[in-house]
């Protein structure tokens, strides 16, 4: 006997006819909660807003996404996790001025197939059951909490008529909502404001508000008492149950999917041999039409993914119409990195429950929400914002003459969204050695994809070739090699526009022809204080080509590599003549 029958004279197996009969109470209650709505004048959705962001914390709320483990319950728990994602982003930001009332349905609103909710764990009637937008409660009981914490005063609020393990129910701080009769209502004499998170593990809730005492609480509810512990239709074993839910024979519930920018050689390869059959790729099209041509995967990582590859709609490239470098460039790129990070997150499922995520859409994808409730790892290829202004400022400390170097600072709010998003990452995959540092305890480093070594020949009899392999911008460290270079005999080769001045390189013997570099250069010079895609020096060290980089290049330990402080244009002088003899 299952111990839902056991207890079957307290809580008989309900019935087909019950259940109509709760379904037309339902509509008429509703209705009524309806037209009540249209004339109560009090009852408002509040705007997000930035006003009381700086108010001290006066209550705080966390409570488990992941209090139900089971096989078969691990579905209706990951729909749960996807319904409050929907769900805070409507209240994370919410600020309410004093003596208004929050209403939970006002803001949330219906919880619809159409309005991207799926089925979660619902108690009603006693039971567990899957419900389009089931799992809320864990919200609404969140912020019940967080207001009589704060002392604010309760307008409505109704308490669960059973008791589930790990929740808020079982010190008495829960608060059940249904569409929409059923309603969570307080209100304060002072201003707050609401913030809503999800991590990887945990639901938070916090209230900010002035300190000053609220006044007494108010509640308007039911009895506190509590029945025994409801069953789930996933697991109670009645099998002469109407609501009963047969568990999928897969128990192995949940898949892996990877957000891709742009390609890169190391990370195709990593892809390539992580992904499962049944995980999902997402990739930018550049047109209507994919094709291998629009971004060159591999052939043989993307030959192993290519079963499964999810394509999404096109990515902008108006960047191509915009200078190399400068503000507006820098603009349009975040403008398309945010489109692309939003497109996909229409398209994840629920049971898309760890991600492997390209550096560049990361902030947005935390910033909505998306991350909240998966583990997710992040494929690094740069430095965290915050690090390169940081360096960007250092080094017009040094040039305050570069026209290029304070052009551009990312937006605080990106910025703290980044950092908060590689704080609570799983782990760091990156083949940088300078990002890597940063992540020593949780990184995963993956080897540069370095061309096969091949042997070159040198010229004989000429002046020495000192190849710039980068635009000529301050931050790729061109005033230190003009500084390093001066008084020697030697040719400049540089890869790219002379973006800082016309005549950057007066007085210098400049080679104009770059075609062919790496047959001809003795050395490549990188002395960056920013530089995160080393593909020349790569290629350099292949043919046995001396290097002098920065640690800011992240090549450091590679045989041929050898490593100057970014900004010490005397270091790097010397460095050049030991090679040169001299």
């Amino acid at each position: 006997m299952s111990l839902h029958q056991s207890n079957t004279d307290r809580h008989p197996v309900p019935t087909r006819r019950q259940s109509t009969v709760f379904r037309l109470k339902t509509l008429l209650l509703q209705s009524r909660r309806v037209v009540q709505g249209i004339f109560d004048s009090n009852l408002k959705r509040f705007p997000r807003s930035e006003q009381y962001s700086d108010l001290p914390v006066v209550a705080d709320s966390r409570s488990k996404l992941w209090s139900e483990n089971s096989a078969a319950e691990r579905a209706l728990v990951a729909g749960k996790i996807h319904n409050l994602r929907l769900a805070v982003r409507r209240l994370d930001g919410v600020e309410v001025g004093p003596n208004e009332v929050f209403s939970f349905w006002k803001h949330v609103g219906r919880a619809s197939r159409f309005r991207g909710f799926v089925k979660g764990r619902e108690l009603r009637e006693g039971c567990i059951i899957p419900s389009i937008g089931g799992g809320l409660c864990q919200l609404s009981n969140a912020l019940y909490d967080a207001a009589l914490k704060s002392g604010f005063e309760i307008i409505e609020r109704h308490p669960h008529t059973r008791v589930v393990d790990g929740s808020l129910a079982e010190v008495g701080r829960d608060a059940t909502v249904f569409w929409n009769y059923v309603d969570l209502r307080f209100a304060s004499p002072l201003p707050f404001r609401i913030e809503a998170k999800l991590d990887g593990e945990n639901l938070r809730v916090r209230f900010r508000a002035d300190k000053r005492d609220n006044g007494k609480l108010h509640s308007i509810s039911k009895s506190d008492g509590r029945l025994e512990t409801p069953h789930s239709c996933m697991t109670c074993g009645v099998d002469d149950c109407h609501r009963v839910v047969k568990p999928a024979p897969d128990v192995n519930f949940g898949k892996t999917a990877y957000l891709v920018d742009e390609f890169w050689p190391e990370f195709d390869e990593y892809i390539g041999d992580a992904k499962k059959p049944d995980d999902t790729l997402f990739i930018p099209i550049d047109g209507k039409r994919f094709n291998r041509a629009n971004y060159a995967w591999s052939t043989g990582g993307f030959a192993k993914v290519e079963k499964s590859v999810y394509v999404v709609g096109s990515r902008s490239f108006s960047s191509r119409k915009l200078a190399g470098q400068g503000a507006a460039r820098q603009l349009n790129l975040i403008k398309n990195y945010e489109k692309l990070a939003l497109s996909y997150s229409r398209r994840l499922t629920f049971e898309d429950l760890h991600l492997v995520v390209q550096q560049e859409l990361l902030p947005y994808l935390w910033r909505e929400g998306v991350l909240g409730g998966r583990t997710f790892d992040v494929m690094m290829t740069a430095l965290p914002m915050h690090s390169i202004q940081a360096r960007l400022d250092f080094a017009f400390s040094l040039h305050p003459d570069s026209r290029t170097l304070a052009d551009f600072r990312a937006d605080r709010g990106l910025v703290q969204a980044e950092r908060e998003a590689l704080e609570n990452a799983r782990r760091i995959i990156t083949s940088h050695s300078e990002i890597a540092a940063l992540f020593e305890d949780r990184v995963t480093l993956v080897d540069w994809k370095i061309p096969e070594r091949q042997k070159r020949p040198f010229a004989i009899g000429r002046k020495p070739l000192v190849v710039f392999p980068a635009t000529t911008v301050a931050r790729k460290g061109c005033y230190e090699l003009r500084d390093a270079l001066r008084g020697l005999d030697v040719r400049i080769l540089t890869l790219g526009p002379k973006i800082e001045a016309e005549h950057f390189w007066r007085d210098f013997d400049i080679e104009e022809n770059s075609n062919n570099w790496l047959e001809h250069a003795d050395v490549v010079v990188l002395p960056a204080h920013v530089e995160h895609r080393p593909r020349r020096l790569l290629h350099a060290t292949a043919l046995g080509i001396p290097v002098i980089a920065t640690r800011a290049c992240g090549i450091s330990g590679l045989a041929g590599v050898e490593l100057v402080d970014a900004g010490d244009a005397a270091g790097l002088g010397a460095k050049i003549r030991n090679i040169f003899g001299g």
